[in-house]
């Protein structure tokens, strides 16, 4: 039985992380039952495993575009579910995928219902295309990875602005024809920061401007969570910022004092851990125990983007249980519109939570907080939130096209 029954991962088993692909079963007898199986490990060695039960047509084919699992890791039509649904044995685990030159390996099975395998295929996700390049920059106070695309430009420039280094999204986007410089916020443990220099993130915005292969003058920034409230900062205090993504951040500056040209420009927005929910599986949901940023003593902390000449897109997750990223947005939006500003487009996911990420990568609903050093929930529903990340990649992606001037003609992602 197990030389008929064949596994097939298409287009290619190769491809980039960001790109679907469809899993077909064939072989099997008709209407048999097996178990789909996949298995990956990440960068730190955790493995992570997902299994869902589906029943073959007349035909002994079965079609995770078309079919829907029975049982399992998750239930009904979901062709990448066995991806989204990957989870290690111990709680609070994030898939750490965060090197760009190592590709996400993924091993497909499929089991008869006794557990022999009866057929296996791999699928690498690969993050950097044919032709892309990666250059560690150490320049001044910039310590991040650029990434390049394939051919001459001139290319739109971005800053990917990630708490801790990842260089995910950066090398994703540089498939897609941008030049994106990562910089993480935090480059040493965050409790040994006791101020934030903004001039630091301009020298990056001015390095990428300087950069042969970039067209126009602006620079876009994306950014998530501590990297919001540094991508407006940017926006609303130094000049080439043209086009801002905020993803599920604070309207406030969070945590450390702000400094700008040797003076504070903004007091910090602090907690109060008493305010953390514990859960059963101890993790915490730490969204309440951020100050009101809108309460008379915390003002010092909002960001300023009323006095921004860039564009805005922001992007909040309703279950968001890190912070009320939500309600961040609605006041930012309120504000811009208060001072007649248009400048900004704003997009909801109702039930996806904190960690936006590119697409088709496992979901993590709780994990290890790198700021305060323990688990959190992070929220989402894993269904909703895998399609969140899935409608966002290509939204950010054209916001960022639209805003950022350059000559160049689109450049098509390349295996």
């Amino acid at each position: 039985m197990a030389s008929q029954v064949r596994l097939r991962l298409l287009p290619h088993a190769r491809c980039l992380f960001d790109e679907p692909i469809q899993v077909k079963v064939a072989g099997l007898r008709s209407k048999q039952m097996v178990t789909m199986k996949a298995r990956s490990t990440d960068e730190r060695g955790v493995v992570f495993s997902s299994s869902a039960t589906y029943r073959a047509d007349g035909s002994g084919e079965i079609d995770l575009d078309r079919d829907p699992s029975l049982s399992g890791s998750y239930a009904g039509v979901e062709p990448m579910g066995l991806l989204r649904s990957l989870k290690a044995d111990t709680l609070h685990q994030y898939f750490f995928k965060n090197k760009a030159l190592d590709p996400f390996t993924v091993k497909f099975s499929v089991h008869e219902e006794e557990g022999r395998v009866l057929a296996e295929a791999t699928n690498e996700r690969i993050l950097m295309g044919n032709g892309a390049s990666r250059v560690s920059v150490k320049e001044g106070n910039i310590r991040g990875v650029l990434f390049i695309p394939p051919g001459e430009g001139p290319f739109p420039a971005v800053m990917d602005l990630c708490t801790f280094m990842s260089e995910k999204r950066p090398s994703l986007l540089a498939n897609k024809g941008f030049v994106v410089l990562a910089v993480p916020v935090f480059s040493d443990k965050p409790g040994n920061f006791e101020k934030m220099h903004l001039d630091h993130f301009e020298e990056a915005v001015q390095f990428l401007q300087q950069l042969p292969q970039v067209g126009g003058k602006g620079v876009g920034v994306i950014s998530r969570s501590k990297g919001g409230d540094i991508a407006l900062s940017l926006a609303a205090f130094v000049p080439g910022v043209k086009a801002v993504v905020w993803i599920n951040g604070c309207s406030a500056n969070v945590g450390i004092p702000l400094y700008y040209k040797k003076q504070q420009i903004l007091s910090p927005l602090m907690f109060n851990l008493n305010k953390m929910i514990p859960t059963e599986s101890d993790a915490n949901i730490i969204k309440y125990a951020v100050h009101n940023p809108l309460e008379e003593e915390n003002k010092g902390s909002l960001v300023p983007i009323e006095h921004s000449m860039a564009h805005f897109l922001f992007v909040a997750s309703e279950d968001d249980l890190n912070w009320d990223s939500k309600g961040y947005m609605d006041e930012m939006v309120e504000r811009l519109k208060r001072h007649g500003k248009k400048n900004f487009d704003s997009v909801c996911y109702p039930a996806a939570g904190h960690l936006l990420e590119p697409p088709y990568g496992p979901h993590c609903p709780s994990a290890l907080h790198g700021v305060v050093n323990f688990p959190v929930i992070w929220g989402g529903e894993p269904k909703a939130h895998a399609k969140a990340e899935v409608h966002l990649w290509k939204k950010l992606q054209e916001f960022l096209r639209s805003h950022l001037s350059c000559d160049a003609t689109e450049t098509k992602s390349k295996m």
